[in-house]
């Protein structure tokens, strides 16, 4: 009987022959092109060919040999191809990692910690400022550069915050929202079209937070933890050399411990460091800050958060058809801390070299802090 087996059967042995070498080996190599093609192929022939075995009326066959031909025939119909697909056809999904939802005990968490990181710095200019002294340098009655009279800033505090603190975290949150919302600025996000659109994977009471806020708040971050560092920076410099400032005659009016001024012959060419300031009207809080004139703290937080600004409007300001807008915001900030450095030096509240240190410490630390 084996020598009357069916044609039907023989036409599978290609298809059961990829089937045992898939179902012996034990790490399947992926399928090509060409064994897809021949296994349908197979499939379909199987489906289509007629029986090869005519029943003819002289020569019935045996009951036995009708039922092989009807289960080989079943086999032909119910072929199955089990092909075992690289990861990568399951589709794109699979190659895209699944991002960690996280949250709200994460994102107190992280707070917290930046939180004690910024506190560090923030403690330590408090203490400066609290409780900190200045090197006592001593002078010339002669030195022209400390009887500049006494003026008031031109660039007031509340302006240096409003234009150096306010003004960067405002335009962040603006820039970062916008591009969340425009197309063209998705593609330089990343690398990735819909890394704006999709959510950040942080959670904060079951609602995810947008990608784009997740963006302003390292941006702001950084912004923030480098502008402690810079004045930090600045601070540690003022205090460690205590410098007069250029009003320095003019505010102290200082007054020898023999009784003597600078008026008197005496003390032409000499060098003077005990001393004490006689003027009226004038509080503990400006004597202490007649010493601190190098370097200056106006100039280096000017710079330091202009640049900053430039540099970040460069890379994440993309909109081709506000490009000159851009350069001209660009050229607005730049002049703003070129006009604070020049007035601290107009208004006689620095000596040249320290508007260009301070300018320096501002510089450096912005371009530092920038590359991410």
């Amino acid at each position: 009987m084996s020598s009357l087996r069916p044609a039907s059967v023989c036409d599978t042995t290609p298809l059961q022959r990829f089937e045992s070498q898939s179902s012996s080996s034990e790490e399947p190599s992926s399928p090509t092109a060409a064994s897809i093609i021949a296994a349908a192929a197979a499939v379909a022939a199987a489906n289509s060919i007629p029986p090869q075995h005519p029943q003819h009326p002289q020569h019935p066959q045996h009951p036995h040999q009708q039922h092989q031909h009807y289960n080989n025939n079943n086999i032909n119909n119910n072929v199955k191809v089990d092909l075992q697909l690289p990861p990568f056809a399951a589709g794109v999904g699979a190659l895209v990692p699944k991002r960690t939802a996280r949250g709200t005990a994460h994102i107190f968490g992280r707070i917290f910690v930046d939180l004690i990181l910024l506190s560090c710095v923030g403690l330590t200019m408090l203490g400066f400022s609290l409780w900190g002294e200045p090197n006592k340098q001593g002078f010339f009655c002669s030195d022209l550069s400390l009887k500049h009279p006494y003026k008031d800033s031109t660039i007031r505090s509340w302006m240096l915050y409003l234009m150096c603190a306010a003004l960067p975290v405002s335009l962040i949150l603006l820039v970062e929202f916008y591009r969340s919302q425009d197309k063209h600025n998705q593609k330089h996000s990343h690398g990735h079209y819909h890394s704006q659109q999709e959510g950040s994977g942080y959670y904060l009471c079951h609602m995810e937070l947008p990608h784009w806020l997740l963006e302003c708040y390292r941006r702001i971050g950084y912004f923030v933890f480098g502008l402690g560092i810079e004045q930090l920076t600045t601070d540690i410099a003022k205090y460690a050399v205590g410098r007069l400032r250029p009003h320095f005659m003019t505010l102290c009016q200082p007054v020898l411990l023999d009784g003597t001024t600078c008026r008197d012959e005496v003390n032409v060419g000499r060098y003077i460091e005990d001393f004490s300031c006689s003027a009226i009207n004038v509080s503990s809080k400006m004597l202490k800050d007649m010493r601190l004139s190098f370097p200056s703290g106006h100039a280096s937080f000017a710079c330091y958060s202009m640049i900053y600004l430039v540099i970040y409007l460069q890379r994440r300001m993309h909109w081709p058809r506000l490009k000159m807008f851009r350069h001209l915001l660009q050229f607005l900030l730049l002049m703003f801390a070129w006009y604070t450095a020049l007035s601290r030096i107009s208004d006689y509240k620095h000596h040249w070299s320290d508007v260009l240190a301070g300018s320096a410490i501002g510089f450096t630390y912005a371009v530092v802090v920038t590359i991410w």
